[in-house]
């Protein structure tokens, strides 16, 4: 059965929330009706005319990428010009567009996530903190008799984790009152009579990237007709994110052999490095995209080495003079690597929710650059 486009888009914001990207950038859903029903998603890097056939030519109503369809305002949509042309072919096809960028890049499981898993980094922290995870506080009023349910279905749908500890609850019992009016369906009384009922208040956490999935998990389960609960924003400090991500290798390697690596499960025809390849790789410092300004950040945390792209040639100077090396596997490399992880997400919540729509990656390269 085809599924909502803003279901689809519930699921990916759950893990890349909107508030983790930067302020100059411009991720969500970018074109079409959120809520048009399809049965394909395409995952791709970019959108460009190919792409586009490709969705169109695998049923795919969907196009989730990385790099934004509309990064700047848009003053004018011409249809002589390759983006004019491009928006009315999508918009005639009726394929929408969703864009996950930089929060994709700051994200757990993210960008930065998946190429240090792809190149075996080993114990993984944040290159440079960005910030920390919101949490509320939800309070529920549930009815003596209904408790675990509840309790279940939203510690399934992300409430109650506190570091490795799931269903984290705290339950009261105490006595709620109402009163029905014309028009309401009670499930526990009548209509014009006050009403006493022995409940019990549910409290537990929720960070903020999961509210609404644990909202509508809580109402599917809870027996009342109208919900009584209370949310609020905390201050306790959540989980960090931030850009880039520092990993050990299992064994240390020449900078030749590492470089080799990288291309090799990359999948690159060619790279730039900067050191002596007889150099000892041992902690590395990744950063997919456009990096290179993490340098210093890579020095302070004790990296040897910075696998970034689009590295310009004074600043490649000052990273070695720095006594820093560097490996360039380009930007297409470095972050194309999160798309198998995007679908391997999709899937599985897709399967726990029983929703039939299949994920797919898109065949299309979209790496400007060839090499000789």
């Amino acid at each position: 059965m085809p599924v909502k486009v803003s279901e689809i888009i519930r699921l990916i914001e759950e893990a890349v929330p909107l508030y983790l990207a930067e302020k100059w950038d411009n991720s969500g859903f970018q074109l079409g009706d959120p809520e048009d029903k399809i049965a394909r998603v395409l995952l791709a890097l970019d959108v460009n005319p190919v792409v586009a056939a490709e969705a169109r030519e695998k049923g795919a109503g969907l196009i989730v990428n990385h790099h934004p369809l509309f990064f700047k305002p848009v003053k004018a949509i011409r249809f002589d010009r390759a983006e004019g042309e491009l928006i009315r072919y999508l918009i005639s096809h009726n394929i929408c567009v969703y864009a996950a960028h930089t929060n994709l890049d700051l994200a757990e499981g993210g960008v930065n996530t998946a190429l240090a898993r792809r190149l075996g980094l080993n114990d993984l922290s944040i290159l440079q903190e960005a910030g920390r995870d919101a949490y509320f506080k939800l309070a529920v009023f549930v009815p003596v008799g209904h408790l675990d349910q509840v309790r279940s279905a939203i510690a399934e749908a992300g409430a109650g984790w506190i570091g490795n500890y799931s269903h984290c609850t705290f339950a009261v019992p105490g006595t709620g009152t109402f009163k029905p009016l014309a028009g309401a369906n009670p499930f526990i009384g009548s209509i014009g009579e006050i009403e006493q009922v022995q409940e019990i208040r549910l409290e537990t956490v929720v960070p903020a990237k999961r509210v609404n999935g644990v909202l509508q998990a809580m109402s599917k389960a809870h027996p009342y007709e109208e919900v009584a609960y209370d949310l609020y924003r905390l201050d306790n400090p959540g989980a960090a994110y931030g850009l880039g991500r520092v990993g050990a290798l299992p064994q240390p390697m020449p900078l030749g052999r590492f470089a080799e690596k990288v291309k090799d499960v990359l999948g690159l025809a060619a790279l730039r490095f900067g050191g002596s390849l007889e150099e000892t790789v041992s902690k590395v410092a990744v950063c997919g995209g456009s990096g290179a300004e993490l340098w210093e950040a890579a020095l302070s945390c004790g990296a040897d080495t910075l696998v970034t792209s689009d590295i310009k040639y004074h600043t490649a100077q000052k990273i070695l003079d720095a006594g820093l090396k560097f490996v360039d596997p380009g930007h297409y490399g470095t972050e194309a690597v999160v798309l198998p992880a995007l679908q391997n997400y999709l899937r599985s919540r897709c399967r726990e929710l029983n929703m039939d729509i299949e994920v797919i990656l898109s065949e299309t390269k979209t790496d400007p650059f060839e090499y000789l």
